[in-house]
This record gives structure tokens, C-alpha cells and sequence, in this order.
């Protein structure tokens, strides 16, 4: 009998499969995870790909047997497929995207035992105050761990010890305890305004009828979308099939964690980095066994096998944090409606302001549209205003002006909150020489150090470099000439604490976050309002809900439209709405106040006045005439090198090998805007093309045809950018 062979994909970064022979009496499938013999790596793991039905016979005496079959569920065809579409959209080599979905870690299988005690036989001979405990908390005859019951019992361990040695009690083995226990679809029905209860009606049928659909939940800040498409995950629950949300932050977002709870009384298995690698391999192993139904992810819980996954719900579908920066450069809205048209299930898309490719999809019929134009519960919006710091300018060496001064004045006095909102990190964006002007730069990167006061260092936001701040310039040698030039969250912090002294204020900063835990906690804080100012950079734009906070001042509303990136309208929009967005949620109306020199931008107009639909008309408009996503198609091909002659060299090749096609467009070789980072120069090339080209198969014939990458030279490509940096 011929010997079977199969090609095995390994997660390492190769696009290719190896072919392994199956030894006699191994029984396999495509999808099965196996581990096999790589080279100098030893023993990897792998998923058998494919039978190989003629193999190179040049090769059979050079192949290896497959070792074994690891004890897990096979990847399903829809994974396996999803994996390949991805690999060639992104032009990732297979095998990464492949890691992404066997990111169980090496703890897989049994875990350690779980013992527990329970009532055996008659009551002990000698008999003390502290047995007659123990023996009164097992009564109901319940199996408990020993600690549970010495807790309860208030005795020590030992008590318990001397009860199983005499036969009262006695251990046996607990089932393993479960990642997370089943929801129940009908734990509490929400109370619902009209058109919440429209909405939600209209996911269920969608979940029920099944099939492949993408339909956009777009409704204002504070409209109850998450109520609403908990409708959805509980008619999916009583189908018994898996769902999937993605929220951009999920470690960070403990309030819908909790409201999740609230609604269908037990926790949702979370998927993120902060897992444990004992959790994180638990977790992987319960989806593929169809033991977890609902999985509440970031963006790499895409790639999770699920058994039966019938919905996926991308909340906060517009946040940039969807988009993997390194690796396999990939959107993950954008991916989950590949795997839900793959898996022929629901896709589900929420945001209060979508962004302009999910909203072009809407208006053209190719996305269902939900709209919930009104707050739950008879809340208002909040009422926008301008403050123009061309005439209302704070004093010399300030930042919050007059009158957002007075406006945190009138809220403390009425016992709210207020929240000062400033997009930058640490003190001060920049430190110069007052003597000689010299500015402290990074010495890897070019880019300014940012004054991070709090912690007494000067910290580079690109490679991480940090120094503490020297006693002399190291241009001219004055001492004590340095001056902070600009504000940051910190020195905001300073000026509220000298304009509000008896204020209880909170910075929040990706930057300060010690623990995940201790920032779910300071979050709580601020909604149960032991906090009277929260000074915030992007981390509080977040959808979390703070009942008590009615004023929210923007101190720099134009700090994200001077930076070149198409974007830039759009995402300083969508962030300074969703800020704006946590105000008047509750009691009280909220107001949201915009300190800026250029009131008459549209998106401060589009802001002001409320009129959304006027800015997304616009900024579609301009998208269109410009040929820009989603009327067009980008690529991003970043070359670095330690040498700026290395990169810019190879990227003028590059370009040089660029297949001719009069649909395409190729830009550069330029200069990155941050032209040096980690101490590798950056060139960049830019590639346009109509919307419906193939891009991909374009950049795939070209780097096939393209001069080999040398010495320390890469080459990034990045399909359908999100950063221009």
C-alpha cells in the first residue's frame, strides 16, 4: 500500500506547505493539529492542510513522518479558508496568519485536579465546637474545596484534614472548572423604548433567518446600542451557536463586561493579551469544543476556532486600535465581515459614528442600516459650542481658557463632573533650551522626547527611549534653561489643581495605566463619582458611561487635523463626538465645550451645529472626488533600513520594478513623515488604484519581480493603510 502523504502548514513565516508522511496506523484529516519535525526548530506544530494526492517523487526519500496528533478539534474548512483569504489579501505569509490561530500557547491539556470534600459517613467520636461547624456547613450535603469549607466553617484546613482522616468527610475529584458559564438568554428582558424594541426585534429575525448579512447599529451616544444587540446575542444563544464580540480595547472596557453580566447573569469568556497562558490555552480549547458560547475578544479573537460560530458583533466598529500595525498587517472589521461571508452567518457593526467606508456601504444598500437617532430614557445630546482662542485665549503659559474655567467652576459648584480632554500623553510634547533654543530630541528616532513629569523622565513615544532630564543643555552647558513647551494631560493636571484646589482629580493616560485591574477600578471610581475632574487623553473615549459627568471642555479640539492623513477629518471627528458623547448621559444636560482656532472647519461646524450627516456628506464627497477609500484602493510599502542611502536606494529600485499599468498609480519613493524610528531610516511608497482592481495580485506580481531585499534592509507592505506616519 502506497504511503499517504499530506502538506502541513506551520505557523512561521513562510507562505508555503510541507509535505510529511503519515505513519501506518495515524488516522488523518485536513485541520487536524499535529506536530511534526522543521528543520533545526526541532518539533513544531502544525495543521495538516491538504492530502497530497502526488507528491514530488524526487522528495519521498527526503520526507519526515508526521510525529503525532495532538488531542484537540480539528480546524474547521471555514477557518482553514479564512486563514488562506487572509494570506492572500494582506500578502502575510500563511503560516503567520496561521499563528494567529493556534495562539493556545503550550498548556494545552489536562489541567491540575480539583479536589473537593463532601459529607461521608457518621459524625466523628470526639466532637468540638469547631467540627460541629464543619459538619453544620455540609448539612445540604454540597461538595466543597477544603478552603471553601474551612472559610465558611471558620476553622483551619487542619480541622478538615482530622474529619476526612476519621471518615465523616471524604475528597473526590471536581470536574474542571468551566471558562465561563452558560448566559442566559432570559436572565433579565431589558426595558426598551419604540425604537430600541424595533431594533431589536429586527437583529433577532436576522440571527434567526441566518445567512450571510452586514447590518450597521448606528445610534447616537448613550442610545442603548449594546442593549440592543445583546438582543442578537441572545437569540443566538438559544439557537445554541457561538457568537463573537469584538470590542477595540476589551481589556480596558470592564463596564460592558459588567453589563453583560447584568443582562444574561454570568461573565463571557474574554480573549485578549492579558490572559494568562494557562487561561489563554483553556479559552482556545473550549471554543474549539464548542463549550463557551459567547467570547467577548479584541481584534485577534477573529481567528479563534470556533465550533459553530452563527454571529459577529464589531462594536465601536470606526476605532482605529481594529487595524494590526506589525505582523500581518490586517483590518479587523474588515476581516470579520470576510469570515462571516466565509461562514455564511451575520455580521453585526456598531458605532455612534461610523466610519466612512461602513457608511458609504449603508447608503449604497450594500450594509442594512439600524438607526437609533435618540438617547435612551428621554437623555438629550449634548449641546456643542465653540470656543474660539483666537479672541477668548487663556493667559501667558495657560491652556484651559476663561471660559472653560468658569464652566468647571459652575459644575463643581453643582456637584458634577466635568472632564478635560487633551489627546497627548505625559507633560509636555516638546523640551528646549531656553539659552540657545537646542530642543532634546530622541537619539533613535526623529522625534521630539516628551516630558513625562510624573514619572521624572523624557520618554520617546516611537521607540520607547527614556532619560532622565539632564541638569545642563548639552549644547550650550546653561544650567537650569530648560522649559516644557506645550501641554500634555500632566501639565493639564498641574493647571487644574491650582485653578480647582479642592478638587478630587484623575488622570487617565494609556501611559500611567499600572495594571489593567487598577485602571478598571480607577473607571469605576470616576462613575461612582469619587472623582470631581478626570483629565483624559483618548483612553476615556472608550463608551464608558459616568452618570455624573455633564461638562466636557476639549482643550486642543484641533490637535489631529495638521497631520497629513487622509483621515485626519474623519478620525478627529469621530474621537472629539465620542468624547463629547460621555456627557449627559444621565441627570442633567451635558454640554461640550471646544477649544479651538479654527471654528469654521467643517468638522468643528459638523460638530457644533450637529449635523452629522452634513460631514459625512462632505467628507464622502471629497473622499470620491480624490479617488481615496472607499472609492479607490491604497497600499503602503514601507522600506527601513540602518542607513538612509540603504533605504531610499532600494526604494528607488523598487519603484523601478513596478509593473506598468495605467489603473495604478505608484508614489514615492518619499521620506516618511517620521523619517527615522528605532534608529532605521524609513522610506515609503504609496500605490493607488480603482476600487474594484485587484491590488494585492499587483503587489504580489511586483515583489516577484522586485530586486531581493539585502543586508538590513525590510520591506513592510501594508494593504489598505490606517497610519501614514
Amino acid at each position: 500500500m502506497a504511503t499517504r502523504i499530506v502538506d502541513v502548514l506551520v505557523p512561521v513565516a513562510l507562505d508555503q506547505t510541507y509535505s510529511y508522511r503519515v505513519p501506518e496506523g495515524l488516522d488523518l484529516a485536513p485541520g487536524d493539529v499535529v506536530a511534526v519535525p522543521l528543520g533545526a526548530r526541532g518539533e513544531t506544530m502544525g495543521v495538516v492542510w491538504a492530502d497530497n494526492a502526488e507528491p514530488n517523487p524526487r522528495f519521498h526519500n527526503r520526507m519526515k513522518d508526521v510525529i503525532g496528533k495532538h488531542d484537540v478539534p480539528p480546524l474547521k474548512a471555514e477557518l482553514r479558508q479564512f486563514v488562506d483569504w487572509v494570506a492572500g489579501y494582506t500578502l502575510a505569509s500563511r503560516g503567520m496568519v496561521l499563528r494567529m490561530a493556534l495562539r493556545m500557547g503550550d498548556d494545552l491539556g489536562p489541567g491540575r485536579e480539583r479536589v473537593g470534600v463532601r459529607l461521608a459517613g457518621p459524625a466523628p467520636a470526639r466532637m468540638t465546637p469547631a467540627r460541629a461547624r464543619v459538619l453544620h456547613v455540609f448539612a445540604d450535603r454540597l461538595t466543597r474545596s477544603k478552603n471553601e469549607a474551612a472559610q465558611e466553617a471558620g476553622v483551619s484546613v487542619g480541622v478538615i484534614d482530622g474529619l476526612i482522616d476519621e471518615g465523616t468527610l471524604e475528597t473526590v475529584v471536581l470536574p474542571p472548572e468551566p471558562v465561563a458559564l452558560p448566559p442566559d438568554p432570559d436572565f433579565r428582558t431589558p426595558e426598551f423604548a419604540l425604537m430600541q424594541m424595533a431594533a431589536g426585534d429586527a437583529l433577532r429575525t436576522t440571527v434567526n433567518q441566518g445567512g450571510y448579512t452586514v447590518t450597521l447599529l448606528d445610534g447616537v451616544t448613550g442610545s442603548g446600542k449594546t442593549e440592543v444587540y445583546f438582543e442578537a446575542v441572545a437569540e443566538n444563544i438559544r439557537l445554541k451557536r457561538q457568537t463573537l464580540i469584538l470590542m477595540p480595547e476589551i481589556a480596558l472596557t470592564g463596564q460592558s463586561l459588567d453589563r453583560f453580566t447584568e443582562r444574561f447573569g454570568v461573565r463571557p469568556a474574554e480573549w485578549h493579551s492579558q490572559l494568562s497562558p494557562r487561561k489563554r490555552a483553556r479559552t482556545w480549547a473550549a471554543v474549539a469544543a464548542n463549550e463557551v458560547p459567547v467570547v467577548v475578544g479584541a481584534r485577534s479573537a477573529l481567528f479563534l476556532p470556533y465550533a459553530d460560530l452563527g454571529l459577529i458583533i464589531v462594536d465601536e466598529e470606526h476605532d482605529p486600535a481594529y487595524k494590526q500595525e506589525d505582523g500581518a498587517h490586517y483590518h479587523a472589521r474588515d476581516m470579520a465581515v470576510v469570515r462571516g461571508s466565509i461562514a455564511k452567518i451575520p455580521v453585526l457593526l456598531a458605532s455612534a459614528t461610523p466610519s466612512v467606508e461602513s457608511e458609504v456601504n449603508a447608503r449604497r444598500g450594500r450594509y442594512k442600516r439600524l438607526h437609533l437617532p435618540e438617547r435612551f430614557g428621554g437623555a438629550h445630546m449634548p449641546s456643542i459650542e465653540a470656543i474660539d482662542m483666537r479672541r477668548e485665549a487663556p493667559p501667558r503659559g495657560r491652556f484651559i481658557s476663561p471660559k472653560l474655567a468658569e464652566a468647571v467652576q459652575i459644575a463643581l459648584e453643582r456637584k458634577e463632573q466635568a472632564l478635560l480632554f487633551l489627546n497627548r500623553r505625559g507633560y509636555a510634547p516638546l523640551t528646549l533650551c531656553r539659552a540657545c533654543g537646542f530642543r532634546l530630541q530622541c537619539p533613535n528616532c526623529d522625534s521630539w522626547l516628551v516630558d513625562h513629569r510624573f514619572k521624572r523622565r523624557l520618554v520617546c513615544h516611537h521607540c520607547g527611549f527614556n532619560m532622565p532630564p539632564p541638569a545642563q543643555c548639552p549644547n550650550c552647558h546653561a544650567t537650569e534653561s530648560f522649559a516644557a513647551v506645550g501641554p500634555g494631560v500632566e501639565r493639564l493636571e498641574q493647571e487644574a489643581a491650582e485653578l480647582f484646589p479642592d478638587s478630587r482629580i484623575l488622570v487617565l493616560s494609556s501611559d500611567l495605566v499600572e495594571s489593567i485591574e487598577r485602571l478598571r477600578m480607577e473607571l469605576d471610581d470616576v462613575a461612582q463619582g469619587r472623582f470631581d475632574i478626570i483629565v483624559g487623553t483618548q483612553l476615556v473615549a472608550k463608551g464608558h458611561h459616568f452618570p455624573k459627568l455633564n461638562l466636557v471642555g476639549i482643550v486642543d479640539a484641533d490637535l489631529g487635523l495638521g497631520n497629513g492623513d487622509p483621515r485626519a477629518g474623519e478620525r478627529t471627528f469621530q474621537l472629539l463626538h465620542q468624547v463629547v458623547g460621555r456627557a449627559g448621559r444621565e441627570e442633567g444636560r451635558g454640554v461640550g465645550l471646544l477649544q479651538t482656532h479654527q471654528p469654521e472647519h467643517p468638522v468643528m461646524k459638523a460638530l457644533i451645529s450637529g449635523d452629522r450627516e452634513a460631514f459625512y456628506s462632505s467628507e464622502i464627497a471629497l473622499r470620491e472626488a480624490s479617488s481615496y477609500p472607499p472609492f479607490g484602493r491604497l497600499a503602503s510599502m514601507v522600506i527601513t533600513a540602518n542607513e538612509r542611502h540603504a533605504a531610499e536606494s532600494y526604494g528607488r529600485a523598487l519603484a523601478s520594478a513596478a509593473p506598468k499599468d495605467e489603473q495604478v498609480r505608484v508614489l514615492g519613493p518619499a521620506e516618511a513623515p517620521v523619517a527615522v524610528v528605532r534608529g532605521r531610516h524609513r522610506f515609503r511608497l504609496l500605490v493607488k488604484a480603482p476600487r474594484a482592481y485587484d491590488l494585492s495580485g499587483y503587489l504580489r506580481d511586483w515583489l516577484a519581480a522586485a530586486p531581493k531585499v539585502r543586508g538590513n534592509v525590510k520591506l513592510e507592505v501594508d494593504v489598505d493603510p490606517q497610519s501614514f506616519f
